[in-house]
């Protein structure tokens, strides 16, 4: 059983591998330096933990975990422009439209977004194509204008309280898909890997649902409670510009209860289900805990 340092130090050392220089170079470079950027690398960790809990190979998860990270970096690289959140740093270092101008950032995630299968592709044929073509399904939902492009879009109409219709709905709405979406691809592709029954994915969707919900919410207390040095990132531009938050729609205490209450029925799932994880275990408890 892998502790969570050595599931990072082997996704990053599959990272570094996979995302070597080519030319252009510019492109390579720009896709690079955020996927390498400092981070908790929690969806591929996920992914390699829910192989292992199903009883599959860890090892064969490693490039669906190494893919989901890179699609993670698309988004962040993405949610950064100037044209969306206009954030100046990410993981406590300047964004990638920063570092390499607004157009390379444009490309360096539309490059993301389709290498990311790519790898999959080229480092999955133990697998076998029916389990690398449902891999794949779920990717493609998740990446796309049923997952978290959709969650992006209304977060951005959210924006100075432009919500249509119930306000609660539309943010359960972007939570599924801006958040939870990708926790999901992630322990549904490791589930996936290793082969777990129908109930078995239904099982660990709720859970990622959950889990996904509590971490934005966790996110959404910390954009006013926390610091630069702390998060790495501007805190408190959601606030100031007016979008649709937990904590703006329900208060921060009943955020903090709500959070607590999603991380014990995460707990609880587990233990229903006779899944013993201490990953999943340690990733729920600092959710808590910066809650």
């Amino acid at each position: 059983m892998k502790t969570m340092n050595e599931y990072i130090e082997t996704v990053n050392k599959k990272l570094d591998e996979y995302m070597e220089i080519n030319y252009p170079e510019d492109i390579f470079k720009a896709m690079r330096y955020t996927v390498m950027l400092p981070g908790k690398r929690l969806r591929p960790v996920m992914c390699m933990e829910s192989c292992r809990i199903f009883g599959g190979s860890i090892s064969d998860a490693i490039p669906t975990a190494c893919a989901i990270e890179m699609l993670h970096s698309q988004t962040l690289i993405h949610d950064d422009l100037p044209c969306m959140d206009n954030d100046d740093f990410r993981r406590g270092q300047p964004t990638n439209h920063k570092v390499f101008g607004e157009a390379n950032a444009v490309l360096a995630g539309d490059a993301l977004l389709s290498f990311a299968p790519q790898i999959i592709f080229k480092h999955s044929s133990s697998l076998g194509a029916e389990k690398i073509l449902k891999v794949l399904n779920e990717y493609f939902q998740a990446a796309g204008a049923y997952g978290v492009i959709a969650g992006q879009v209304v977060d951005i109409e959210s924006e100075k309280g432009n919500v249509q219709g119930d306000k609660a709905k539309t943010l359960e709405y972007i939570h599924i898909h801006k958040t939870a979406d990708l926790f999901n691809l992630a322990l549904r592709s490791g589930a996936i890997i290793a082969g777990a029954s129908e109930n078995q994915l239904v099982m660990i969707s709720d859970f990622g649902r959950k889990l996904g919900f509590a971490f934005q919410i966790a996110d959404d207390i910390l954009d006013e409670t926390s610091t630069f040095e702390e998060m790495g990132k501007t805190l408190g531009k959601d606030k100031a510009a007016g979008k649709l938050t937990y904590t703006s729609l329900y208060g921060l205490e009943k955020a903090k209860q709500d959070l607590n209450d999603l991380i014990d029925d995460c707990l609880e799932l587990l233990k229903q289900n006779n899944l013993k994880s201490e990953i999943f275990e340690q990733i729920l408890n600092k959710i808590r805990k910066a809650g």
